[in-house]
């Protein structure tokens, strides 16, 4: 009998199909698709706040260079007024007044407390103590040589000091105090009741004994925060400080005061025009020296947390940043001020720039556009499965008989050929049972096709009830079906066949209203152990023949044997 050939394919390409088949197909593209758009969305986010902090740090290098610029200023006055004072040290002015001045200074260096004004007040005055004072601190000494050298090289820094504060009034405090017993200041000092505690309260400064050779053997500026205490409470004080030496004695410190005020002053000129983020500044204890915000605005204090991570930060870099909850922290050290300039950027302030709007605009496009993808996975998805179902569907109806739900001819024939090549790989054997009703057109000839119909389903239904699950069945013909056994020897088949045989005999099928019918079928069984062939047409042929050798002998009976071997 005719039958359609299939090619086996490879086990790998098995494999290959079910992985790849459409809806997993679509699942795969969808989720590549929706990976390489979110890496490309987050290369663009990395890229966008690379460009974010650029903008930060050199917004920051900006102000610190204008910050910086101030602050030097004051370390210029202060090497340029060392540099007199060390001048007049080894070639004093040889000014009357001067000499004068000097001749006033060993009448009253014995006195408790003294003063010196030169009769033209050009100069700021010169202060200072009494001997026995002097000799009972050992930091301080009368000893050196050149200590009237010292003095009139005062006067003339006081000369100086008193025509910069005439031609531009400076905020600042500056004074020399001198190891000597005396110093000069660039403001008034309020009464002579005090100069003793004043001089006191200044050559116990931290900025002064700052300045010993020992502490700073490099003789260069030093910068000092501290904390001064006052009939109104503790204060905090910045100074600048250079001390004078010469001939490899230190003579004393010119110093530049600033308090609080100033150094926020000076932190609001050098951030002018920078409308987003705060300027803070710090010294190296991580004190808060100052703020770029108004006096009375809201500034959100950073945690002991953050200004550790901070303070850990600043000893491995002279500028970075870091990201905390809510706001961009980045920092620069200021080259001329020790201590470091910060810059706090809230998260408002960013999503309210132009950063911001980009990332907003990034974001949403990423939103939009995984939307759109979702929304078009799930259509094809949807249509892939109903073409999945449909394809499932026709591949069902190819290959089994609508009316029977068994395998239809070609199929059955196909595979039937697949399990005898199997069965005779392994060296086991295989059987084929004919199968076909008695009667069958009477029955559509008395009640109908639909009544014959119904009785084909009833036997396809006992049939698959009786095989195995390796077991083949098929409708070869119009009542004719054929089953095929792999691995069932002749005896096994002929007691199958039997049991097939009585179970549709056994039961009656409802035809019609009140109308039953009890229906028997002849059987025919070969099996390739008779003669060692597994050709599946020979069997089916031999099984054939048979069964009209079991129709010829009565019907409603199973014919193992030719009639010849009988």
């Amino acid at each position: 009998m005719p039958h359609v050939t299939k090619v086996d394919n490879p086990r790998w390409l098995k494999s290959l199909s079910r992985h790849a088949n459409p809806g997993r197909v679509v699942n795969y593209c969808f989720f590549i698709v929706f990976f390489f758009s979110t890496i490309l969305t987050w290369r663009e986010v990395v890229v966008l706040e690379e460009a974010y902090i650029s903008s930060q740090r050199n917004t920051l290098e900006n102000v610190a260079h204008e910050f910086n610029n101030q602050l030097q200023v004051s370390i210029d006055r202060l090497t340029f007024y060392r540099n007199g004072m060390q001048a007049a040290l080894e070639q004093p002015l040889a000014f009357e007044v001067l000499r004068q001045a000097g001749e006033e200074f060993e009448r009253k260096r014995t006195q408790h407390q003294w003063s010196i004004l030169l009769d033209n007040q050009r100069t700021l005055p010169v202060h200072g103590v009494s001997d026995a004072f002097v000799d009972e601190t050992t930091i301080l000494s009368r000893e050196n040589a050149l200590l009237g050298n010292e003095l009139t090289a005062t006067l003339e820094v006081g000369y100086l000091l008193r025509l910069s504060t005439t031609i531009k009034r400076a905020p600042q405090q500056m004074m020399y105090v001198s190891r000597g017993g005396f110093f000069i200041s660039s403001r008034p000092v309020s009464g002579n009741n005090d100069l003793v505690e004043r001089y006191y309260a200044l050559v116990t400064s931290p900025w002064f004994a700052d300045q010993s050779q020992r502490n700073n053997p490099g003789r260069g500026v030093r910068w000092l925060s501290w904390m001064l205490d006052t009939p109104d409470g503790p204060v905090r004080r910045i100074a600048v400080s250079l001390p004078v030496d010469y001939q490899h004695y230190w003579f004393g410190v010119l110093t530049i005061e600033f308090s609080l005020t100033q150094m926020k002053s000076m932190l609001a000129t050098a951030a002018q025009g920078e409308e987003e983020g705060e300027y803070r500044l710090y010294d190296r204890q991580m004190n808060l020296l100052a703020s770029s915000l108004p006096e009375g605005s809201k500034s959100d204090l950073m945690s002991e947390t953050e200004k550790a991570q901070l303070a850990q930060a600043f000893e491995h870099d002279n500028r970075g940043g870091l990201r905390f909850t809510t706001n961009y922290v980045n920092w620069e050290r200021i080259r001329n001020f020790d201590g470091v300039l910060v810059r706090i950027h809230h998260l408002d302030e960013g999503v309210r720039g132009d950063f911001g709007t980009i990332s907003v605009v990034l974001s949403l496009v990423w939103a939009l556009f995984t939307a759109m993808l979702i929304l078009s996975w799930v259509v094809i998805r949807r249509m892939v499965r109903n073409m999945s179902t449909l394809q499932s569907s026709l591949q069902w109806q190819a290959w089994h008989d609508g009316l029977t739900r068994l395998y239809n001819r070609s199929t059955l024939f196909d595979l039937a050929g697949k399990a005898a090549k199997r069965s005779e790989a392994k060296g086991e054997p295989l059987s084929v049972v004919q199968l076909d009703l008695d009667y069958f057109k009477s029955i559509n000839d008395r009640f109908g096709h639909q009544a014959g119909d119904r009785v084909l389903s009833h036997v396809a239904s006992m049939i698959s009830s009786q095989i195995r699950e390796d077991d083949l069945a098929g409708r070869v013909g119009g009542e004719e079906f054929c089953l095929v056994l792999p691995g069932a020897s002749k005896e096994e088949a002929c007691a199958m066949a039997e049991r097939v045989r009585a179970r549709i005999n056994n039961r009656e099928i409802l035809i019609g209203k009140g109308t039953t019918l009890r229906i028997s079928a002849s059987l025919g069984v070969s099996s390739s152990d008779e003669k060692g062939l597994f050709d599946i047409e020979h069997l089916q042929s031999v099984a054939d023949g048979r069964l009209y050798l079991a129709k010829q002998n009565g019907r409603n009976q199973v014919c193992c044997q030719d009639e010849d071997s009988q």
